[in-house]
């Protein structure tokens, strides 16, 4: 096959490209420039679209034989990814920029361009597993669980999936470095990116506050309407945040408050005491279903990236994606994706991904 490996410069894209050359298939290495300034990105190991992890990528492909580009989706990553996120807050939702930049950056624009180009596929460096059978492609979680990507790969369709692939899903973390050293990849020991990589300093705050209007509002106690405080805006918090919150001391019982609600039209902050965060409904939005869901179907819902899992029965009603958790979940905020799995000896199967509009 035709195949283009997104390369960020990191150890697992360059590894995941290594065994798609390995494999026979005829690949091209493509790095995404994804800022028109890029020296305002995190710089050394902390960013995933620098000018030092585009030099890395090209190390890498110029070292097993094969063609390099460097692609400029500035523009479209500006739209989709940063202007989708500071939109989101300022409605008072928690979004997920990274699983934005798959579907619709890598997934979407990218794989557009290498069809319209003549690629079969795209391949990258994430940990989920991914297979065929009776003409549909399955997606499953990752043999290594602590790197696990399906639930940030779940938002993708059956025809994006059906042009994809995961050369690491079989694989954990170390053995991809180990593989690495061995082929010579100079990418073998670069610590992995942390945070959000169009954030240089990592203060959210501060980002969103210099591109949305502020509101400042009250921090409102939601069981007494008592007044606790004063704030520059809703964009400042997340739901189930405990510290920051600029509350003198405690609730009269002794224990911690933690935001409950976000109200940006009256730029109102909800808190209250931690029971209060507890979630066992779920209602989300444009779902995409792997799987047939003709009814309500046992599964296990997952609400973040890592962690935030719990057995669920979920079914679809009336185009939205109804999650009913047999175990109470927190800090599940409106904005966020769930994705649900089924779970068995083969490694859970994805069956449908959505964004959450309600809890209850």
């Amino acid at each position: 096959m035709k195949v283009l490996a997104a390369m960020s410069g990191g150890v697992d894209s360059a590894v995941a490209a290594a065994r798609a050359v390995e494999a026979g298939h005829d690949v091209t290495g493509v790095h995404l420039a994804l800022s028109a300034k890029p020296g305002t990105l995190r710089t050394g190991a902390r960013g995933c679209c620098t000018i030092e992890d585009a030099h890395d990528a090209r190390r890498a492909a110029d070292l097993m034989g094969i063609p390099f580009y460097v692609w400029d989706f500035a523009e479209r990553f500006t739209e989709e990814v940063v202007e989708d996120f500071v939109a989101e807050y300022a409605a008072g939702r928690t979004p997920n920029p990274c699983l934005r930049c798959n579907e619709r950056i890598k997934f979407e624009a990218l794989l557009d361009k290498a069809i319209a180009l003549g690629f079969d596929a795209v391949c990258t460096g994430h940990y989920a597993r991914l297979a065929v059978v009776d003409g549909r492609p399955e997606l499953r979680r990752s043999a290594d669980l602590g790197k696990d990507q399906s639930y940030v790969l779940a938002s993708l369709t059956a025809d994006q999936l059906a042009h994809a692939m995961f050369p690491l899903g079989d694989t954990t973390k170390d053995e991809v470095r180990v593989e690495a050293a061995a082929r010579g990849l100079s990418v073998a020991k670069k610590p992995d990116s942390h945070d959000i990589c169009f954030i240089p300093d990592g203060d959210t705050q501060k980002f969103l506050a210099s591109r949305m209007d502020t509101k400042p509002g009250l921090l409102v106690d939601d069981a007494t309407g008592a007044v606790l405080g004063r704030h520059a805006g809703v964009h400042e918090f997340t739901i189930g945040q405990r510290k920051g919150l600029g509350i003198d001391g405690p609730a009269p019982d002794g224990r911690p408050r933690y935001v409950l609600a976000l109200e940006p039209v009256s730029g109102t902050v909800r808190v209250g005491s931690a029971e209060k965060l507890a979630v066992t409904g779920i209602s989300a939005s444009d779902p995409i279903t792997h799987v047939l869901l003709d009814g309500p179907v046992e599964c296990v819902a997952q609400v973040r990236a890592h962690g935030g899992t719990a057995p669920a029965v979920a079914e679809l009603v009336g185009g939205a994606l109804r999650v009913q958790l047999r175990e109470p979940l927190k800090g599940v905020a409106p904005g966020q994706a769930v994705a649900i799995y089924r779970p068995d000896a083969a490694g859970d199967l994805v069956l449908a991904s959505a964004t959450i509009d309600a809890t209850s």
